[in-house]
């Protein structure tokens, strides 16, 4: 079902949910800046032939991506996402154990969440962070180690002003831009030519202030010291090898702040691992999924005094 939701600065968020309310788990799945909830679709399709309603499934377009309502480019933060994840799980998923699934910043909202939503970290019975970053991201170099400073601070503005100049259709017509970003930048091997045009079609259709103004809030993400939110809870912390936006090493630090985290590091793949490496990333929520359900049943057979 699709629906739309306010946030609490009065935008429409665009939602999708498949299975029963009142499922004993809840899946959230935060998706890529400059992406949309397809970001995730082959998960969704995985989770709904292994589940069918059984888990409560839940993605949406984060402010100012896909069929959400553009956001003014101050209010493009990671805290505004938390903040709306928070208001996701509380029309969408109001009881039960929550697994939360995050890519790129996608994973940062996740990290968020304990500063703006921490009652949510009681519900929390798994994590999955994919091709993300607990801070620092002024070092990343693109893998240009040459310019990459200085292509990292120019290329979204390039590609805001291009928004603003071109028209949607013609940015379709001609996507030499957006072309290279995604096959140079987001991808690693194989390239599947249908899941780079996904990505490519995603980031025309991102508004310049959502470009921008989130590019200037991630230079800012620093919330390594509030991972500890997490401690004990079941978390995987997946990367590509070839991942140049956040790179291992970056993974590696994430995964150091939360008790108990493991890293998997997938050999060949880029930034995009929802799509580049669809059924690992299936597997790793599968895991989370039935570590839940053992959680609840366990809850469920524990004698009442």
């Amino acid at each position: 079902m699709r629906h739309t939701l306010r946030t609490h600065d009065g935008l429409a968020l665009h939602v999708t949910t498949h299975g029963r309310e009142d499922a004993p788990v809840a899946v959230l799945l935060a998706h890529c800046w400059t992406a949309d909830e397809q970001d995730w679709h082959y998960q969704v399709a995985d989770l709904l032939d292994r589940y069918g309603h059984d888990v409560r499934l839940v993605t949406w377009d984060a402010r100012g991506h896909g069929r959400s309502e553009e956001s003014p480019l101050p209010a493009c933060t990671i805290e505004n996402l938390a903040r709306d994840l928070g208001a996701v799980v509380d029309t969408f998923a109001p009881s039960g154990r929550l697994v939360l699934a995050g890519h790129s910043i996608g994973g940062m909202t996740l990290m968020a969440l304990p500063s703006v939503r921490p009652d949510l970290v009681a519900r929390t019975g798994g994590l999955l962070f994919v091709s993300t970053s607990s801070g620092d991201l002024g070092t990343v170099t693109l893998g240009l180690p040459d310019v990459g400073s200085t292509a990292r601070r120019a290329l979204p503005h390039v590609l805001a002003l291009r928004a603003r100049l071109l028209t949607r259709r013609e940015r379709r017509r001609t996507p030499s831009i957006e072309r290279i970003v995604v096959n140079r930048l987001l991808f690693g091997e194989p390239l599947r030519l249908r899941d780079a045009g996904l990505a490519t079609d995603q980031l025309i259709c991102c508004p310049p202030a959502t470009m921008e103004g989130f590019y200037r809030d991630l230079m800012d993400h620093d919330r390594l010291a509030g991972l500890a939110a997490y401690d004990g809870i079941p978390t995987t912390v997946l990367v590509g090898s070839a991942d140049r936006l956040t790179p291992p090493a970056h993974a590696r630090r994430l995964a150091s702040g939360i008790r108990g985290a493991r890293l998997l590091v997938a050999p060949g793949a880029g930034h995009y691992l929802t799509l580049e490496r669809s059924d690992l990333v299936t597997e790793h929520l599968v895991e989370k999924i039935e570590a839940a359900r053992r959680t609840v049943l366990a809850d469920a057979a524990r004698p009442v005094r």
